[in-house]
């Protein structure tokens, strides 16, 4: 029975891996729903503040770049080629082969400079040109002949494209596309605002129509910034690994259908074995890795969240089993198949040490294998952040930490890691530790060895390897390869590795030595890895302070989002989007969602309101908020409820808990209004714009009565907020 349940999980785990690899449709189980698009408000002003409303920030995102790329093909008046050259410039910096980047950067050259040229049109710097020109007259083509044209792209794109996509505006009815060339400004919203058409100011006919494609990207971001995972997020497949605290699973994400590992550490387990330093400490290290440039030799993290009893990473998926699995099925490997898997490992290591990272557990065990024979370094819960201080404790796996880990209270870094690789090298080869001969298990004779030894090469191996190893695996820290101030550089320059092209094993063009067998799970029978025994932690009891400790776990990692989206559903949900958003348009059911850019409305969009019998029931209304006063519109009616600012006597300082949901409490002289948003976002810009607006409400107010003074002579107190007010009115 046990061997069905196995097989079964085996099935299930790689019909969903089949699955993950159809189109976008048949992956998802689980719909995408975008905000109305009302949300631009709100997310237009929260972003401003973050300064994020520039084009830097929008086309350095994936979605924001495809968005505006869309709106430069479909939307803008005038042709934008400037686009199109640069994704021609960033096609031609990805060939590898020479001949091949010859012949594109000929068609570059005609199409977008030559052209241009002869026709007087060319709106790039001299020095761009003759930079190109230089190189190509030698017949040379480095990648980076195009690089002075990509800035200059960027400043016309910075200009009135990104104006446009911002914002759109009308003459009388009609899109204006006579505006001054303004590429040199910075492109802000209040910009745009400013440059409407003077003459046609004083009658009104020029008026602002939100971009569709900015107002879409504000969608995006307002679902990326307000996601909140839970398991049911996720269908959770075979158990693939096991570690200290916890499992790991195969599953896939329900609303893309893309596969992930989930690592689900036990909450309990980790107080039992007071880990909850180690635990947190993973995800700040998986985090670090995983932001910015991406690595494709690190298992890194796009998602963090917890349950009541887990705390769960969703990490890269690498189906293709650990070099430990793989030695003991396929054997040790020669040195060409070792270089390989060095090579990708050494660019591992440097994408860590260059954010101050030592890794601290490399061994074969921790290098997993892609579906296609590539490797990534995983499991970071014993990484250490160096860049303020040293780590000094021994943690690591016997046979592989290196002497200044074992000898304790010494401060060290990088070099551990250097240490540690060379141990891994040799094992790869040999199929065991320098340090672990006889294949003894005594842990302290292990280290002694470590401490002690001289490791004695076997005269098989090349002299290259040979120099290498002896490097790596140097007691003194000032003679180890890698340690001598150029570290990766170092194992780079190695003559092992004479003859390798780096951007080539960065790009994973080098053909693995191995490539896993498709159909199968490559990874031990999950009742073999087993599962821990409930009975260890049936006393360990979870506290509200144990929780406490995990409130900023939860994570989202932007780009990596993004990405997942990109390649799975954008375009589906965009679409789709679009059809239920023109049906709404059509049948009229936004008339109150008016363009409220000419206006002084300050904030508006959808909000809930608990009103009904017994004010028991929330409503859905539109709410503007005016300097003087906030409209609440019915979804039937045609007459808002209005809430005038000068009545308002008290807007929470703080968000208020009302009905299980977190609220606005607005209090007037004559009735309590709450408010409400499941956008937590949404709702922290609604209630900081209400007492933003009712304290200089409050103070225009306090002027008027001043002034009302002293024209008519007569001592009036000035009106004070009710916020300042005491409790006995004083």
């Amino acid at each position: 029975m046990a061997d069905l349940e196995a097989v079964l999980a085996d099935v299930s785990y790689l019909m969903a891996m089949e699955k993950s690899k159809c189109t976008p449709a048949a992956r998802a189980s689980k719909k995408i729903v975008l905000p109305d698009p009302s949300v631009r408000s709100v997310m237009h002003k929260y972003l401003e503040k973050k300064n994020e409303v520039n084009f830097d920030k929008i086309f350095n995102q994936m979605l924001g770049y495809l968005l505006f790329k869309d709106f430069c093909e479909t939307v803008a008046e005038d042709p934008i080629p400037q686009l199109r050259f640069y994704e021609e410039i960033k096609a031609y910096e990805k060939l590898e082969c020479p001949e091949d980047r010859r012949k594109l950067a000929r068609e570059i050259y005609d199409n977008y400079i030559m052209k241009e040229l002869l026709a007087h049109s060319h709106e790039y710097s001299q020095e761009a040109v003759s930079h190109v020109h230089k190189y190509l007259m030698k017949n040379e083509v480095p990648v980076n002949l195009f690089e002075p044209y990509i800035e200059e792209i960027f400043n016309h794109l910075r200009g009135e494209p990104f104006k446009k996509f911002l914002e759109r505006y009308t003459h009388n009815g009609v899109q204006n596309t006579d505006r001054q060339d303004t590429r040199n400004s910075a492109p802000i919203y209040t910009e745009v605002r400013a440059s409407r058409c003077d003459v046609c100011v004083s009658k009104k006919k020029c008026s602002y129509v939100s971009s569709d494609k900015y107002t879409r990207f504000c969608q995006w971001k307002n679902l990326e910034l307000n996601i909140q995972l839970t398991m049911s997020d996720f269908s959770v497949h075979r158990i693939i690994g096991r570690g200290g605290f916890g499992e790991v699973y195969g599953c896939r994400k329900a609303d893309t259908g893309k596969m992930y590992a989930m690592k689900c550490l036990d909450k309990k387990r980790i107080k039992m074995k007071q880990g909850e330093t180690l635990a947190l400490n993973e995800r700040i290290m998986l985090s670090l890795v995983s932001t910015g440039m991406d690595c494709p030799f690190i298992v890194c993290m796009t998602y963090a969240f917890h349950t009541a009893d887990k705390l769960c990473f969703i990490l890269d998926l690498m189906n293709g089993g650990d070099l430990h699995y793989h030695l003991s099925q396929h054997g040790v490997f020669n040195e060409p198949e070792m270089k390989f898997y060095a090579a990708e490992v050494i660019l591992g290591l440097e994408h860590m040490h260059r954010r101050y990272i030592v890794y601290r557990d490399l061994k074969p065990a921790n290098i997993l294998l892609d579906e296609h024979g590539h490797v990534r370094i995983s499991d970071l819960g014993l990484a250490c952040d160096f860049s303020k201080k040293k780590p000094h404790a021994s943690v690591g796996t016997h046979g592989y930490m290196a002497p200044e880990v074992l000898s304790k209270g010494t401060a060290y870094d990088s070099s551990a890691d250097w240490f540690s690789f060379g141990c891994m090298l040799y094992k790869l080869l040999k199929g065991h530790s320098p340090f672990r001969q006889h294949k003894t298990k005594d842990k302290h004779e292990i280290d002694r060895m470590t401490l002690t030894m001289n490791v004695e090469l076997p005269e098989t191996f090349s002299r290259e390897l040979r120099s290498l190893l002896e490097g790596l695996l140097q007691r003194d820290i000032n003679n180890r390869l890698g340690c001598r101030g150029n570290g990766a550089d170092e194992l780079k320059e190695h003559p092992f590795f004479g003859g390798i092209d780096w951007q080539q094993v960065y790009l994973q063009k080098y053909t693995p030595p191995l490539i896993p067998p498709r159909g199968e799970v490559n990874a031990a029978d999950a009742f073999d890895i087993g599962s821990f025994d409930e009975e260890d932690t049936k006393g360990i009891k979870l506290t509200d302070a144990d929780q406490d400790l995990y409130k900023n776990f939860p994570l989202v990692i932007s780009e990596r989002w993004q990405a997942e989206v990109a390649e799975t559903v954008f375009e589906t949900i965009n679409n789709e989007a679009d059809k239920l958003e023109n049906k709404k348009k059509a049948k009229q059911k936004q008339h109150f969602d008016a363009d409220e850019k000419g206006s002084d409305c300050i904030l508006h969009g959808y909000i809930r309101k608990l009103g009904g019998p017994f004010a028991s029931t929330w409503q859905t209304r539109y709410a503007k908020l005016y300097p003087n006063r906030l409209e609440l519109h019915p979804e039937s009616a045609t007459k808002p409820e209005l809430v005038f600012l000068d009545q308002v006597e008290e807007v929470g300082a703080d968000l208020q808990h009302v009905k299980g949901e977190q609220c606005i409490v607005v209090r007037t002289r004559d009735a309590k209004i709450v408010l409400t948003n499941a956008d937590e976002i949404s709702l922290k810009e609604w209630a900081l714009s209400l007492r933003s607006a009712h304290k200089c409400s409050m103070e225009m107010l306090g002027n008027m009565a001043r002034k009302a003074g002293k024209i008519y002579g007569t001592e009036r107190d000035p009106v004070i907020p009710a916020t300042q007010r005491s409790t006995n009115g004083n």
